[in-house]
């Protein structure tokens, strides 16, 4: 893998290495700017410490003079790298360089207050009153290494603010990188989804087709293959549009050819069949012209409001007179009104469908049942239409598909009983323009449910029409 700025793998381990400078640096400005004190344990030790070295170097002064004590405390000085100093009790220098920090602390050496104890950057300050063997007084000022638990101390108050700061700082980087990584991917998912729903015209996003990573390689990957697919699956609409007009004018020439041939040969039984063939196939070339209409980017829909319990009403009466012949029958529940906004002719169409469909794949002597019902979704309100078959029912892992234009299940579908299998995509469609969803289902102990939502329109939406 080449590792330049395109790759996900560079830019992710710089992201980790910024996060964890920049979370350093937060801990150590807090570690600075906190004002923070040391446990009395530390304290103690501290201060025995400095009592112990400013002892030793007021031994020193009072036996070998000013130079002795000086030479103690460089050597001081150069094993820890830290400031000493020694004082007269005026505050006068006795021993030690670059004792000028000390001055502040000095002064506050008081006979009352015989040290002054303070940290700084992790570093203690001890100044403190100390009185040698010939009865002068003197003040021992020092550094001392105080080490990371008397710097941070035990104080509960400074870890948590610590911690705080890491966390605040690394999760907000994290957060960063997160939306820079996932937002992307979001919306290609999104795309994918509206792609899988059917609108083929669905792009990703093209500022993250500007991308130059492997996500915007994916997005332009991406948006290749749908404007593929799209032109693909154009192709073949138009192709079964132009192959279905062009069908209508043999048709036609069939017809003319059928009543020549009754005219000299008389009513033969044979040209029953023969129009009832014709007439199958003529409904099948209408049927395929419907889907490719629904399908193609055709001038929108009309909509306007339509009465659904008028339209699923009348559906229910043809179909039950109908099917009669097989002893069946067709009953509609539905308790009241529903009004959609929609085209009514397409709308009745594709819930004749559905219940010629069912009508159709019923066993004999089996009711179809059709309910229409009320259903709220998300603050939003639905008319739930089902149609319950007595039938076979289909395989699980094709209930999706029966909405295919032209797809058939192998057992439970014929030519003589399925149609060609366009009725129910034709349904699907129209549900679709509409703003619904269709689905099918098995259901116990035996047929098949299939289940319409359409937004509903609430009566008060109607009113003002109504009214003018």
């Amino acid at each position: 893998m080449k590792l330049t700025m395109r790759s996900l793998f560079l830019k992710i381990f710089l992201w980790f290495w910024a996060t964890v400078i920049v979370t350093g640096i937060a801990l150590v400005l807090t570690f600075i700017f906190e004002p923070r004190s040391v446990p009395s344990q530390w304290h103690a030790t501290l201060m025995e410490t400095a009592h112990s070295s400013g002892a030793i170097a007021v031994n020193e002064a009072e036996r070998g003079g000013d130079s002795a004590a000086a030479a103690y405390i460089g050597r001081i000085e150069g094993e820890t790298h830290l400031r000493t100093c020694l004082f007269d009790l005026a505050g006068g220098l006795v021993a030690g360089s670059d004792c000028g920090s000390f001055q502040s602390m000095t002064s506050h050496v008081t006979a009352a207050k015989p040290s002054n104890f303070s940290m700084r950057y992790g570093i203690a300050r001890v100044a403190m009153r100390l009185k040698g063997s010939n009865g002068h007084e003197y003040i021992f000022a020092t550094e001392l290494p105080a080490g990371p638990r008397a710097a941070l101390g035990i104080n509960r108050t400074a870890i948590a603010l610590q911690w705080g700061v890491a966390l605040l700082v690394s999760g907000f980087i994290c957060y960063l990188l997160t939306r820079y990584l996932t937002a992307p991917i979001l919306r290609l998912r999104a795309a994918s989804q509206q792609l899988a729903a059917g609108d083929l015209s669905t792009r990703a996003a093209a500022g993250i087709e500007r991308r130059h990573d492997e996500l915007g390689d994916l997005v332009r990957d991406f948006n290749a293959m749908a404007s593929r697919i799209e032109e693909l699956v154009s192709r073949q609409r138009q192709l079964i549009s132009d192959v279905s007009h062009e069908l209508r004018s043999p048709l036609s020439r069939l017809y003319v050819a059928l009543d020549l041939g009754r005219e000299r040969k008389g009513n033969d039984p044979a040209f029953d069949h023969m129009e009832k063939d014709i007439g199958l196939l003529n409904e099948m070339i209408g049927r395929l012209l419907a889907v490719a209409r629904l399908d193609t980017s055709a001038p929108p829909v009309p909509m306007m409001p339509a009465d659904l319990t008028e339209i699923v009403s009348q559906i229910v009466r043809d179909a039950d007179f109908e099917s009669r012949e097989r002893n069946g029958s067709v009953k509609l529940a539905a308790n009241e009104q529903f009004f959609v906004q929609g085209d009514a002719k397409l709308l009745q169409s594709a819930i004749e469908n559905v219940i010629r469909n069912a009508v159709g794949y019923t066993e004999p002597g089996t009711p179809v049942e059709v309910m229409l019902q009320s259903e709220r979704q998300s603050n939003a309100s639905f008319a739930r239409l089902t149609v319950r078959d007595h039938g076979p029912g289909v395989p699980e892992s094709e209930l999706v598909k029966i909405f295919q234009p032209f797809y058939r299940v192998s057992d439970a579908r014929d030519r003589q009983s399925g149609g060609a299998g366009l009725g129910l995509a034709i349904a699907e469609r129209v549900i679709r323009i509409h703003g619904g969803t269709i689905r099918a289902e098995n259901v116990a102990p035996r047929g098949l449910q299939v289940e319409i939502l359409l937004p509903r329109l609430s009566l008060n939406s109607l009113a003002p029409s109504s009214t003018g």
